[in-house]
């Protein structure tokens, strides 16, 4: 559905009027989002999770340190390689929050730990809320993202204050939610796609997809692959050797410090950057939302299908 998507913005773009209706429907969607994840995501048991503090710190550290670390080196390694633009993406990547859904369904398959993951995920996207405009507009000034004063009445109005009111209402709507999930998914993935389909239509107004050569694209498949395959083995080595967790802890740290989360980024990103470019810079992070959900898939159904005993033995 994205590809189709990107396709569709590419033959019709969003021009003029249709341009500003658009724009209005995304702001529309992105609180609509965000009102959402505030009435999805319990507090409560993100805040019981944290008695399991050595876990949690380090799923928070792997998410909001270790990837902008990562993506600062192999930015700089990249430099020159790739246009300026995706290595934008690259960055604006490695500060969002985990995702919520896909980091508990892997870890329920590599038969984890799932409250502790529950809890991480839930945690890790309320603290992005906050956190990931701060580090994306500290980490990316020189490179379009505008910390203004416009930005942050954005960040407040179309992002913080539905989550907190999707928060206060969660007591009374929570169960709605739940009971109504299947056309609520399809309402959510349908701002996802309003949302690319908006960044796309700039980018192909302003004419920026002609800076994009094909070898461009591929090393930014090694770029991303190389970022996911360190996240990976860093978490595995760390869950071992450093903080000695169980075999279910550890698949915790795996696989909710290793994803990001589109959900979360294609709304922030719209907030954030302006102009045709956003169409490059969110593109590495739907090519890395794909290949980390095959990549944690396979991990997943492996760690899986181990016995037992080999598990305790890790």
């Amino acid at each position: 559905m994205m590809i189709a998507t990107v396709a569709f913005a590419a033959v019709m773009p969003a021009r003029g009027i249709g341009a500003d209706i658009t724009s209005f429907a995304v702001d529309a969607g992105i609180v609509f989002l965000f009102f959402l994840y505030g009435a999805r995501i319990s507090t409560a048991d993100a805040l019981i999770g944290m008695s399991h503090w050595r876990l949690q710190l380090a799923v928070a550290a792997t998410t909001f340190v270790l990837f902008p670390v990562l993506g600062a080196l192999i930015s700089a390694a990249s430099a020159g390689l790739i246009p300026k633009l995706l290595l934008t993406g690259l960055m604006f990547l490695c500060v969002l929050p985990s995702t919520v859904q896909s980091s508990i369904a892997f870890t329920s398959i590599a038969r984890g730990n799932v409250p502790a993951a529950l809890c991480a995920a839930s945690a890790s996207n309320i603290i992005g809320v906050v956190v990931t405009p701060l580090l994306a507009g500290w980490l990316l000034q020189a490179a379009g993202a505008q910390l203004s004063l416009g930005v942050f009445r954005d960040i407040v109005l179309q992002l913080l204050a539905p989550f907190v009111v999707g928060q206060l209402l969660r007591k009374w709507i929570g169960a709605w939610v739940t009971r109504n999930k299947k056309l609520l998914t399809i309402a959510d993935r349908g701002s996802i796609l309003l949302i690319i389909y908006a960044a796309f239509s700039r980018g192909m107004v302003s004419g920026v997809w002609s800076q994009i050569e094909p070898s461009d694209l591929a090393i930014l498949l090694v770029v991303l692959g190389l970022l996911l395959s360190c996240v990976l083995l860093i978490t595995k080595w760390a869950s071992r050797s450093v903080f000695r967790f169980s075999a279910p802890d550890e698949v915790v740290l795996q696989f909710c410090g290793s994803t990001k989360s589109l959900a979360s980024g294609l709304p922030i990103a719209s907030v954030l950057f302006s102009g045709g470019g956003v169409g490059l810079i969110i593109l590495p992070l739907m090519l890395f939302h794909q290949m980390q959900l095959i990549v944690c898939a396979i991990l997943a159904r492996h760690r899986g299908e181990q016995p037992q005993a080999a598990l305790a033995e890790a």
